[in-house]
Formats: structure tokens, C-alpha cells, sequence
């Protein structure tokens, strides 16, 4: 690594050297970076003083295709002589490239380091010059960038601190921008843009139809400090008789939603149900490669603990099983402690007053199982209370974990024999996980009728195997991200939140589980206008047909 550095900034010293020494006024280094020798006080306004030459770096300038040339030169035959070479010249004349902040840092610290009394033993004498004949210190090297740092660096710069004729340092220059300021008064009028446009083109009628789009929720800035985050929902404009330039699309453009939801942001209400699915994903995972990393337990107390404790209150209750069911449920509700961290809009839709027994069951072993250990012994309390009859738990009718078939035949005191070795526990783990956030999700997209259970039958079949059941469930999910982003954060009416559901469920019956994936909604400017009325566009253009 160390000598590839080394001779990465023998190379680069010694093209500096060659340009300066043969007064050479440009040359190309590593094909995509182009070094001028220019007079820093013309090229360089306001940052360098002086005449004295300096290096600059810039993006090599891309190639124009000569055939694009000639296709320009014959395009219009309405056209004068002189309008095509007006137009020969925009298209040559690309101007100056910008490199990446990280290039340019790199070419700045292979300057530095030739000018290290360390490393100039491997870099001049040898290298550069004969050894009688002592170099120059190198001319200022400043580099181009390209603003995309979060400081807006636009230049780069260092320059040799020589004491006599010897290098004693380097100093290092950068250049930041804030950003540009818009002053409409400087731009040209539609009505001059529509003259000039004709004067070209000569159309018989022309309409200006403009195009923008805005951020409405993704990464935050609080307090000087950004909150990166994957979800993205940004609008597209489009829109005819343009008025002036940069205007604020009218409430009669078309907007088309572009919707990109990544499951895991804590600013969402479904967080608590993401971890939940989290910890389901690392129990299909442990099945599959045999090895399961567990997260940390919500609980203080020992699964074992939470577990017998659950037995014993359903032993000694004297009310109706329905009734202790729903105190139950009450219960661990409050142990998730989602009335405080979740919004209201979140509790009242997705929490439910019907877990059954494994239900509550999963959600205890769920917030303190710690080990294949912990799920093996919690579950043999579970069947050894079934088979002596000490318990007789309600359970869903739909059901289909082994728990709950186990279950019913202890209702006739006939049950099969379930050896807990290996990894069965964590498959009957995962199963009462499954039936549980199927539920979950079933009384949310029911209840807010935004679909039915025919159209939901690929995603709640237990017929595949568990694996497959996971990614389903995963999708699911993602699903209900979107919706709940969409109606809690944009507050979108019932027939738009309805139309969605349905196009991600269609998406996903056939296309794999993909975050990244941008779903787009068509929508009615008036439903979104107090989001992007007073903001400024990501992109503004505008165009003549």
C-alpha cells in the first residue's frame, strides 16, 4: 500500500516537474485529469495575487464527436450562416471541469508529499534531477471542485513555504462557496426567450410549459446537523402557459408523487413493528445458516421468569378466558410502552385488544430470549402445563403455528409427542411470530378498508415454506411503511392512500423485495400546496412547444 503511494506521487511530481521546467502550457494525468500552466492572478479572481504561474487541476474536458458536428452544421436549412456558428460554439465551449473533493484532496496530498524531506529521497534526486543539481520548489498547485461536500468547496490550493532555496513547508488554501443568489432581474424575460425562439425556429404558435419538482420528506437539518435518511417523497410538476421564470407551479399542473420508503427510520410510527419484524427476520436467518446472533433484550427480567409468571396469572384467574385475554393484552401493551413514544394516529390503528395466548406468549419471549436455551425451557413450560391440564388458552381460529394445533388437541388431552432438540424451538418461535404480525398487519389495511383478504391471499398463505413466509411478511411490511409515511406525514385523502395500496400490492405479488424501488402516485396539487408553496424547488425548468 505504502509503495504504491510512493510511486503514485513520483508520477504526479514528475509530470508537475516536466510542465514547469519545459514551460509546457497543459498536459493530461491519468487520462480524466487535465493540469494547466497558467498566470494565477487572470485565472484565479479574488484568491491568488500576483503573476506568477500555477498549476491547475480540472476534469479532463469530454470529446466531441465530430459527426455531432457536422449534423449541427447542416440541422436547419431555415437557419443563417450565422445562427450555425453560434450554435458550433455553445457546443464546443464546455467550459472548465471540476473534480471531486476526494480527487482533489489526493493530487493535494501527493503535492504535499513530494515536498517531504522524507519522502523526496525516493521522489527528486533520483527521480527528477541529476543529484548535483538542487530543484526548484514546484509552482502553486490549486484544483477544481466540485461543491458537493457539505462545506461547498470550490477550490483546493497549496503553495511551497521556502526558507532560501529549500523547502520548509507547505501551505494549505481551500475555497468554500455558500451557494449562488438568484437575481431574476438578470435573466432574460420569457417574452425575449419566446422572440429568440421564433427568430430560430420560426413556429406558427408556441406554448412555455414549465417543470419542477420539491422535496417533501427525506434527510432533516436540525441545528447545523443533517439526519440523513433513505426515504424520499418528492413531486414532479408539470404545467403550460409559464408566466415567469423560477414561478411556483400553479394548482392546475399535473403532480406525480415519487415515493422511496426504507423500513427502520425511528422518525416513522411502524419503528416498534420494524423491530419486531427484525427480530423475526433474525430468527428465519438462525434456521437457515444455523447460527443466530440475538438482539438485546427490552426486558430486565429472564425469559423463564416473564414466562412462568404468564402461566401462573392464567392458572389463577377466575374470570372468563375472553376477559383475562383483553386484560392481558391491555398488559403488555403497557410493558411495549408504545402510549407515550407512538402517536395516537399509530395506537389507535395498529395496536389490538385481541391477542390471543401464543400472541402475548410471543410477545414476551420476544423482548427477553436470549438464547436457543431460553427458547427451548419456555416452551416446555408451555407444553408440560398443556399436557397437565393446568392451562386451557383461547387461541385465534386461524391459527397455524405447531403451538396452536398443540393446543387444540390438549382441549381432547390428546397431544402429539414434540421432541424441543435442535433448532425446532426457533421454528416454533418463528411460526407464533408469523401468525402474530400477519394479524398486525391484517387489522391495519382492513380496518382503514384499503384492501380485502382476497387481495392479501398470496401475501397471508402458510402453504410455502417459512422462509419464503418472512420475505412476504417483509413486503407486507414495506407496505404498510409506505402507507403510514403517506397518510401520517402527507395526510393523503382515503381514494389516493386506496389506489397506492393497491399498486404496491400488484408490485410485489410478482417483482422481490426492494427498498429502493420509487412508487409513483398521481395527485391533485391542491392536496400537497402548504408543503411546497413557500419552499424552493429542487430543479426548475422550462421549454417551448
Amino acid at each position: 500500500m505504502g509503495s504504491k503511494i510512493i510511486a503514485d506521487v513520483v508520477q504526479f511530481s514528475k509530470m508537475l516537474r516536466s510542465l514547469q521546467d519545459d514551460c509546457k502550457d497543459s498536459c493530461i494525468y491519468d487520462e480524466d485529469v487535465q493540469i494547466l500552466r497558467v498566470n494565477g492572478g487572470k485565472h484565479l479572481h479574488n484568491i491568488y495575487t500576483g503573476d506568477r504561474p500555477v498549476f491547475i487541476c480540472e476534469k479532463t474536458a469530454p470529446q466531441i464527436d465530430h459527426e455531432d458536428d457536422k449534423m449541427d452544421e447542416t440541422h436547419s436549412d431555415d437557419e443563417t450562416h450565422s445562427d450555425d456558428e453560434t450554435n458550433h460554439e455553445v457546443k464546443i465551449e464546455l467550459g472548465p471541469q471540476p473534480l471531486t473533493i476526494m480527487k482533489a484532496r489526493q493530487l493535494l496530498s501527493w503535492y504535499t508529499m513530494s515536498q517531504n524531506s522524507i519522502v523526496s529521497p525516493a521522489v527528486s534526486p533520483a527521480d527528477l534531477l541529476p543529484p548535483a543539481v538542487s530543484p526548484a520548489p514546484l509552482l502553486p498547485l490549486w484544483v477544481r471542485c466540485d461543491m458537493a461536500d457539505p462545506a461547498g468547496t470550490t477550490w483546493l490550493g497549496a503553495e511551497t513555504a521556502c526558507t532560501g532555496n529549500k523547502v520548509s513547508g507547505v501551505k494549505l488554501y481551500a475555497v468554500t462557496c455558500a451557494g449562488s443568489t438568484v437575481d431574476k432581474g438578470a435573466f432574460i424575460t420569457l417574452d425575449e426567450l419566446k422572440q429568440e425562439h421564433k427568430r430560430r425556429h420560426h413556429p406558427s404558435m408556441m406554448v412555455a410549459r414549465g417543470t419542477a419538482q420539491y422535496s417533501l420528506f427525506g434527510s432533516t437539518v436540525v441545528e447545523n446537523t443533517t439526519i440523513e435518511s433513505q426515504s424520499s417523497v418528492t413531486v414532479d410538476f408539470r404545467w403550460s402557459h409559464v408566466e415567469t421564470i423560477l414561478e411556483t407551479p400553479p394548482l392546475s399542473s399535473m403532480a406525480t408523487l415519487n415515493i422511496k420508503v426504507s423500513s427502520g427510520d425511528m422518525r416513522s410510527p411502524m419503528y416498534l413493528l420494524y423491530k419486531e419484524l427484525e427480530f423475526l427476520q433474525i430468527l428465519a436467518d438462525g434456521l437457515r445458516t444455523g447460527e443466530t446472533e440475538w438482539m438485546e433484550p427490552v426486558e430486565t427480567r429472564s425469559a423463564v421468569q416473564m414466562t412462568r409468571e404468564y402461566l401462573d396469572e392464567l392458572q389463577n384467574t377466575v374470570k372468563t378466558l375472553q376477559d383475562q385475554s383483553t386484560k392481558e393484552a391491555v398488559k403488555v401493551k403497557t410493558e411495549m410502552g408504545t402510549s407515550e413514544t407512538e402517536t395516537e394516529i399509530f395506537n389507535s390503528l395498529m395496536e389490538r385488544g385481541d391477542l390471543d395466548f401464543i400472541e402475548q406468549l410471543w410477545v414476551r419471549m420476544r423482548n427477553s430470549v436470549t438464547s436457543y436455551q431460553d427458547v427451548g425451557d419456555c416452551l416446555k413450560m408451555v407444553i408440560k402445563a398443556l399436557q397437565y391440564g393446568d392451562i386451557k388458552p383461547w387461541i385465534h381460529r386461524d391459527s397455524s403455528s405447531s403451538l396452536s394445533k398443540l393446543i387444540l388437541q390438549s382441549y381432547h388431552h390428546q397431544m402429539d409427542h414434540v421432541s424441543l432438540t435442535g433448532l425446532t424451538p426457533v421454528h416454533m418461535l418463528l411460526e407464533m411470530g408469523l401468525d402474530k404480525m400477519r394479524k398486525d398487519y391484517i387489522n391495519y389495511l382492513i380496518g382503514q378498508d384499503l384492501t380485502t383478504l382476497n387481495h392479501l391471499s398470496y401475501y397471508l398463505s402458510t402453504v410455502e415454506d417459512l422462509q419464503e413466509q418472512v420475505i412476504r411478511l417483509r413486503k407486507l411490511h414495506h407496505l404498510l411503511e409506505i402507507m403510514v409515511t403517506c397518510s401520517t406525514f402527507l395526510c393523503l385523502p382515503y381514494d389516493r392512500l386506496f389506489f397506492l395500496t393497491q399498486l404496491c400490492l400488484q408490485y410485489y405479488k410478482t417483482c422481490p423485495y426492494d427498498e429502493d424501488h420509487e412508487f409513483k402516485l398521481q395527485i391533485k396539487p391542491a392536496l400537497i400546496s402548504h408543503f411546497y408553496q413557500k419552499e424552493q424547488a429542487v430543479s426548475w425548468g422550462g421549454g417551448g412547444v
